[in-house]
C-alpha cells in the first residue's frame, strides 16, 4: 500500500521593500498585459492582492544575506518599486512574501509554474461583476478604474451582462462566440433573444450581422424618414425607448415603440394636411408614402409662377450679400462654427421660397382639385398640388340626338350596354338579356340567357391554358406577343389593355379559377415540356448564363417561347374584379380580344386540347334553353327537338351523349374567326402584324430584333 505524504506549505512574512530584489531567475522577460503605470495605480488604491514569491539571497558560503530575491511576481515588484520613486511608498514598507526554502524546486520553476497555472477570468465572469457593482450603486467611472478599462469598455460589458441568462450558459460552454453574444445584446426582450437562438439551430447563417437583423426586424431605425420627420427628440420627449448597439455603427439605433412613432407621424401628418387644405382645395390625402401610380387617371392643372415682388427682390439681394461675406469670412476654414453652417443653410432656404413660391391656380380648377401631402427621402414634407379625379371632373351637357343618331350601345329602351355592363363581355345566341335568374323552370325555358359570371371565368381559363401549350409550341408568335407587350408598355400610355401578355411572366395560378386543370391535355403537354427544360438547365442559378449561350438559335427559340407562354391571362372575371371601372372593363375587353389574335396565330384548337362538354363543366351549369342550343349546334334542330320534353337533369345527361365527339365549343372557348369584310379593321391590321411579318423571322432574326 502506498504511503501518502502530507505536504507543508511554504511560509509568509512581511519583509520590508528594501530587502527585496528582482532575481534573474524570473522566466517573464516580455512586456504583456496590463502596463506598469496601471498596475501601480490599482495597488496604491486596493494594496497588493497577491503576494510576491522570494528566496533568501545567500553568499559563497551559503549563508543567508538578510537580501530576498524575487523570481515569481516581477511585475507586481517594478510596480511597487515605482510606486517608491513617485514617494506614494516609502522604501521600508513591508511587502507580504511567501518565503521559498525548499532547494528542490529551482526559482526558475517557481517563476514559470506561477506565469503558466494561472487562468485569466472569463469574459463572463468580469462581464457579471461589473454588474453586481452596477447594481450596489458604483458609477460607471468607478467601474471602470477598478477594472482599469474606460467607461465605453463598462458600459458595453454591462450590456453583454444583460442578455438572457439562457445565452448566457451557452456563451459559458462555448456555444457561442463572443460576437455573436454582442449582437444579441442589441435587444433587450430575452424571449426573443432566445427565439432567435434557437431559430440559428436549424439556419444555416449563423453570422452576427444576421442575429442583429432579426432582433431588430420589428423596430424601426432613427436614419428612418419617418423619424426625421417628426425628429427623434419629439419621439423620446412622448416617452419612447431608443435602442442602441454599443459594439457596431447603429445610424443612430432602432425605435423600439413604433406604434407611438407611427401615431406621432400621423398626427404631424394630418396636422400639415389641414394646412394645405387652407389653400381652398377639394381634397388632401396624406400618407407616408403613396403608390407608385397614385395619380393614374388623374388630370394635373397648370399652376401660374407669381413675379418676385419689389419687396422680395431687395430681400434677395440682402441675402446673397450675406452669403457672399460668410463665404469669403469661412472659405478654407477647416472648422466651421455650427451656427455659421445654420445661417448658411436657412438663407439658402429663404432664397429658395423668394426665386420659387408656390405656384397660383385658378381658383375655380382648385375647388375641383386636391394635394398629396406625403413625405420625403429625406424627411422633409412633400407636397403635389393640383391633382383632378374623373369624378370631378366638369360635366358637360348632353346634346340631344334624333333616334336616328343614337348610339348603338343604347337600346330603345333605355338601357345603356356599355363598358359598365356587368355580364360577360362576351355576348352570344342573340340579343343579350339581363343577368338576373329567371325564378321558374318555365321562365327558363322562353330564354337564352347571358351565360354565368362564373362559368364564362373557368372557361375561360381552360381556354388561357390551351393558349399558352399552343403559343409555347410556337416561337416566333410567342417571341411577337411578349415583344408587343413590351413596346406597348415602354411607348405607350394606358395601352396594356390591348395585350393579353403579362410580360413579367408571373401568370400562374390558374387553378384558382377552375377546377381539374391539372388533368388536362394541355396540362400535361406543359408539364412534360417544363420537366424536360428542367432536366437541361444547371441546379445552380449562377451557372444559368452560360448554360443558356450554350444552346443554339432553335433552343433558345424554344425555351423562350415556353417561359412566355407562362405569362399568358386571358381569363375572364366578374366586373368587380376589375374594380368596376371603365378602364378595367377596357381592360378585360382589350385582352380576350387580343388572345383570339393570338389563338389564331398560334392555331389554338380546343378540341385538340381536350375540352368537351359534361354535366361538370358546361351542361348541368346553364339553362334547358342553352343545352339546346348546344345540341342543336352540334347534331341539327331535329335532334335537339326530341330532347325538348326531358326535365333538365336529363336533358342534360343525354346532351353530354351527344355533344361528345362532335366538336362543339362553348361561346368562350371559341376563337372567332376574321370576317372578310374587316380587311380594313384596325383589328386586320395588326393580326396581319402579328402573323404575316413575324412568321418571317427565323429564331436568329427574332432574337436579334430582341437585342436592338
Amino acid at each position: 500500500m502506498t504511503k501518502i505524504v502530507k505536504i507543508s506549505l511554504s511560509g509568509s512574512r512581511d519583509i520590508p521593500f528594501n530587502q527585496l530584489v528582482l532575481s534573474q531567475a524570473n522566466v517573464r522577460r516580455v512586456k504583456a498585459g496590463v502596463s506598469l503605470d496601471t498596475l501601480a495605480a490599482d495597488i496604491a488604491r486596493r494594496g497588493l492582492l497577491q503576494s510576491l514569491t522570494v528566496r533568501a539571497q545567500r553568499d559563497a558560503g551559503g549563508a543567508e544575506t538578510g537580501i530576498y530575491e524575487v523570481p515569481a511576481g516581477g511585475r507586481r515588484f517594478r510596480a511597487l518599486q515605482m510606486l517608491v520613486k513617485q514617494r506614494r511608498m516609502t522604501k521600508t514598507e513591508s511587502v507580504p512574501c511567501i518565503v521559498r526554502d525548499d532547494d528542490v524546486i529551482s526559482a526558475e520553476e517557481d517563476s514559470l509554474a506561477e506565469n503558466t497555472h494561472r487562468e485569466a477570468l472569463h469574459p463572463l465572469d468580469q462581464f457579471r461583476a461589473m454588474q453586481q457593482l452596477a447594481q450596489q450603486g458604483t458609477d460607471i467611472e468607478t467601474i471602470a478604474a477598478t477594472f482599469m478599462v474606460t467607461p465605453a469598455v463598462v458600459k458595453q460589458r454591462l450590456k453583454l451582462a444583460s442578455v438572457s441568462p439562457k445565452l448566457h450558459d451557452v456563451y459559458a460552454e462555448d456555444g457561442m462566440t463572443l460576437e455573436q453574444l454582442m449582437a444579441f445584446s442589441v435587444s433587450e426582450d430575452h424571449a426573443r433573444q432566445e427565439q432567435v437562438w434557437d431559430l440559428l439551430q436549424s439556419s444555416h447563417n449563423k453570422q452576427p450581422w444576421f442575429i442583429r437583423s432579426r432582433l431588430t426586424e420589428d423596430k424601426v431605425r432613427a436614419s428612418d424618414k419617418r423619424v426625421h420627420f417628426v425628429t427623434l427628440d419629439a419621439y423620446v420627449a412622448a416617452g419612447g425607448y431608443v435602442l442602441r448597439d454599443l459594439f457596431e455603427a447603429d445610424d443612430g439605433g432602432w425605435l423600439q415603440d413604433v406604434t407611438l412613432l407611427d401615431r406621432l407621424v400621423d398626427e404631424k401628418l394630418q396636422a400639415e394636411g389641414a394646412r394645405i387644405g387652407e389653400e381652398g382645395w377639394k381634397w388632401v390625402a396624406v400618407a407616408v408614402d403613396f403608390p407608385y401610380t397614385y395619380d393614374d387617371g388623374l388630370r394635373e392643372i397648370d399652376g401660374e409662377q407669381p413675379p418676385v415682388s419689389d419687396e422680395g427682390e431687395v430681400r434677395l439681394e440682402a441675402l446673397r450679400e450675406e452669403a457672399d461675406r460668410l463665404e469669403d469670412q469661412w472659405s478654407g476654414a477647416d472648422d466651421i462654427p455650427d451656427d455659421v453652417t445654420a445661417r448658411v443653410n436657412a438663407i439658402d432656404v429663404e432664397i429658395a421660397a423668394i426665386v420659387s413660391p408656390l405656384l397660383v391656380y385658378d381658383p375655380a380648377e382648385v375647388a375641383r382639385a386636391g394635394a398629396f401631402v406625403s413625405i420625403d427621402v429625406d424627411g422633409s414634407l412633400h407636397i403635389e398640388r393640383g391633382f383632378v379625379r374623373p369624378e370631378d371632373e366638369p360635366v358637360e351637357e348632353p346634346v340631344e340626338a334624333d333616334d336616328g343618331d343614337r348610339p348603338a350601345d343604347e337600346r330603345d329602351d333605355g338601357t345603356d350596354i356599355g363598358d359598365d355592363a356587368a355580364g360577360p363581355i362576351i355576348s352570344v345566341g342573340g340579343a343579350p338579356g339581363t343577368a338576373s335568374e329567371p325564378e321558374d323552370e318555365d321562365e327558363q325555358d322562353d330564354m337564352l340567357r347571358p351565360l354565368p359570371d362564373r362559368l364564362v371565368t373557368e372557361l375561360t381559363t381552360h381556354r388561357t391554358l390551351a393558349l399558352r401549350d399552343a403559343l409555347a409550341t410556337s416561337p416566333q408568335i410567342a417571341f411577337a406577343a411578349v415583344l408587343h407587350a413590351l413596346v406597348l408598355d415602354t411607348f405607350y400610355t394606358y395601352a396594356a389593355e390591348n395585350s393579353c401578355m403579362q410580360v413579367s411572366v408571373r401568370g400562374g395560378g390558374l387553378g384558382v379559377h377552375a377546377p381539374g386543370l391539372n388533368d388536362s391535355v394541355s396540362a400535361k403537354a406543359i408539364d412534360q415540356r417544363h420537366e424536360n427544360w428542367s432536366e437541361r438547365l444547371p441546379d445552380a442559378p449562377a451557372d444559368l448564363w452560360e448554360a443558356l449561350i450554350a444552346f443554339d438559335a432553335d433552343e433558345q427559340a424554344a425555351l423562350f417561347a415556353h417561359c412566355a407562354a407562362f405569362g399568358i391571362n386571358a381569363v375572364w372575371e366578374p366586373a368587380n374584379r376589375y374594380n368596376e371601372g371603365r378602364v378595367s372593363a377596357r381592360t378585360a375587353a382589350g385582352r380576350i380580344e387580343h388572345s383570339h389574335i393570338l389563338a389564331r396565330a398560334a392555331n389554338l384548337d380546343m378540341v385538340a386540347a381536350g375540352w368537351t362538354a359534361t354535366m361538370g363543366n358546361y351542361l348541368g351549369r346553364v339553362t334547358k334553353p342553352r343545352i339546346l342550343s348546344a345540341v342543336e349546334e352540334a347534331r341539327g334542330g331535329e335532334v335537339a327537338g326530341r330532347l325538348a320534353g326531358l326535365k333538365k337533369p336529363e336533358m342534360a345527361e343525354a346532351a353530354e351523349g351527344l355533344l361528345a365527339g362532335s366538336g362543339w365549343l362553348a361561346e368562350p372557348l371559341r376563337t372567332p374567326a376574321l370576317e372578310p369584310a374587316a380587311a380594313n379593321d384596325g383589328e386586320q391590321a395588326v393580326d396581319a402584324e402579328t402573323t404575316d411579318d413575324q412568321h418571317g423571322l427565323d429564331a436568329d432574326e427574332a432574337f436579334a430584333v430582341a437585342a436592338e
